[in-house]
């Protein structure tokens, strides 16, 4: 592709990388782009972040395509992963340290796939307090890093479809298809609780976007070395 083309726009499709920021992905995808082209600015984007902790599709647009990231955004989501049974954690995922343990040993396998039937539909979530989103000014990160109490409102979320596909105990994998706005660490956390146990996120993969696939995209490395094989 030209200079024209990243300029009037394209959707790059990048498989993120674990422990990768989304903005880490857009900075390394921008600074590739103006180096092979010798530009001193190009606009790049995501549509819809995933944390450190997550691995897979995120979509990049570049140029005069920045405006269509809100469309990007809003368009139902696939994810894959692991849930653990027997622990929570304050993030919901594996960013912190473990701050309760549970007996999981009379959770049966029926119970586990029962469970998942209560969040089908539109369902009131609260996000993770470890989130980045906005409160006063701040991200709820940031309060939370701090030991500070905050209140984080429910928000709206629908989700069409969470199977479960296996359960090695304590782990147990699925695939979830949500709205815009899902929290899968919430969906973990609550999980657990419906379960009348504990539970967090070990493992995320962020399959589809709409109708784009993680399996049409390419590893930073590979859209590094395509400038390098051009």
């Amino acid at each position: 592709m030209t200079v024209e083309d990243y300029k009037e726009g394209q959707v790059l499709l990048i498989d993120k990388p674990l422990q990768w920021t989304s903005f880490q992905v857009v900075n390394k995808v921008r600074w590739l782009l103006r180096k092979e082209f010798q530009l001193k600015k190009l606009k790049v984007g995501h549509a819809g972040t995933l944390d450190p902790l997550a691995t897979g599709l995120l979509i990049l647009c570049t140029g005069k395509f920045t405006k269509k990231i809100d469309s990007y955004q809003a368009q139902e989501k696939e994810y894959t992963g692991t849930i653990t049974l027997g622990a929570t954690t304050p993030s919901y995922d594996l960013e912190t340290e473990i701050d309760q343990t549970f007996d999981i040993s009379k959770i049966t396998d029926a119970q586990i796939r029962e469970a998942t039937q209560q969040f089908i539909g539109e369902i009131e979530q609260q996000p993770p307090v470890f989130s980045a989103l906005k409160k006063d000014g701040k991200r709820l990160y940031e309060f939370a890093r701090a030991g500070e109490d905050v209140e984080v409102p429910k928000r709206k979320i629908t989700i069409s479809a969470f199977e479960i596909t296996t359960i090695e105990m304590p782990n147990v994998s699925f695939r979830v298809v949500c709205s815009k706005g899902t929290y899968i660490r919430s969906l973990a956390h609550d999980f657990g609780k419906a379960l009348h146990n504990g539970a967090h996120l070990s493992a995320l993969r962020r399959t589809k976007i709409g109708g784009f696939s993680v399996e049409d995209a390419v590893s930073i490395e590979n859209f590094e070395n395509s400038f390098k094989n051009s």
